[in-house]
């Protein structure tokens, strides 16, 4: 299995892409900004799009990518979403007003894209790949998913706060990465709180949430541009004191657009 990150960011600025990633060639999590780097055949590809929740950093892409692939595809694309998702999408997105509403359109009964709900706990089998929904914790309805082909999951958060029910689950899994988000630094962790979001102080009683015997590379997204290098910095800090004690030490990397992982 292949992960392509085609976006990490927590905003738009040079070179940054908001959330998306490409798993294999069919499915994409989430569809931030990054989703305009695929070339029309590889969107054209893409058959399911698992959204983890409905702001705009997450789904802006995904009208756009409708529009243009459209024509070329067979088949509905297929929009899997909690059931608060799919109807911020059809109310503010999707409402023939923001977008044409393009889950009637050619016709009602074969449109361009189809809506699919989901649940936390939730597993589903796309083409030999196993995807499960894990729980988040967010301003909105929201969720991360696991995925693996077999062998390792690779974990992805999705945008949360503290959230004890996503560890209990993935202290169950083969992890072979997880994609954790960290938006704020220390200075704005107040602003983080209350947005649910994580800080680096808070991601430290996260990471402490991990089984003792578990250890794989954590990957770090949805950082902020002007604060990137202080979050990093400040992670890494954190981690040389690790609060899961002195024979602790996680492997944190920063994830970057452009990376490719198998898995």
């Amino acid at each position: 299995m292949k992960v392509r990150v085609l976006g990490c960011s927590g905003a738009i600025a040079k070179d940054c892409r908001t959330t998306s990633f490409l798993i294999d060639s069919d499915i994409l999590i989430d569809a931030g900004t990054g989703v305009g780097d695929l070339t029309l055949d590889e969107m054209r590809c893409i058959d399911h799009v698992f959204l983890t929740h409905s702001h705009l950093d997450h789904v802006a892409a995904l009208p756009l990518m409708v529009d243009a692939v459209a024509a070329r595809r067979t088949q509905a694309l297929q929009i899997h979403a909690l059931a608060g998702t799919i109807s911020a999408l059809k109310a503010h997105i999707f409402n023939d007003v923001i977008w044409p509403d393009f889950s009637r359109i050619p016709t009602p009964e074969a449109p361009f894209i189809s809506f699919h709900e989901i649940v936390a706990g939730q597993t589903l089998q796309i083409n030999r790949k196993l995807l499960e929904v894990l729980p988040a914790v967010h301003t909105v309805p929201a969720v991360g998913y696991a995925i693996t082909s077999g062998t390792g999951c690779w974990v992805f958060s999705g945008d949360t706060e503290r959230n004890p029910a996503f560890w209990n689950r993935v202290n169950q899994l083969n992890v072979a990465m997880l994609v954790i988000e960290t938006a704020f630094s220390n200075r704005e962790k107040d602003l983080a709180k209350l947005s649910l979001h994580l800080s680096p102080v808070v991601l430290a009683q996260e990471l402490d949430c991990i089984a003792k015997d578990r250890n794989y590379p954590i990957y770090i997204t949805h950082t902020k541009p002007a604060e990137t290098d202080l979050i990093m910095a400040e992670i890494q800090k954190f981690d040389q004191t690790s609060v899961s004690g002195p024979n602790v030490t996680h492997d944190i990397r920063w994830l970057r657009a452009g990376q490719e992982f198998d898995l």
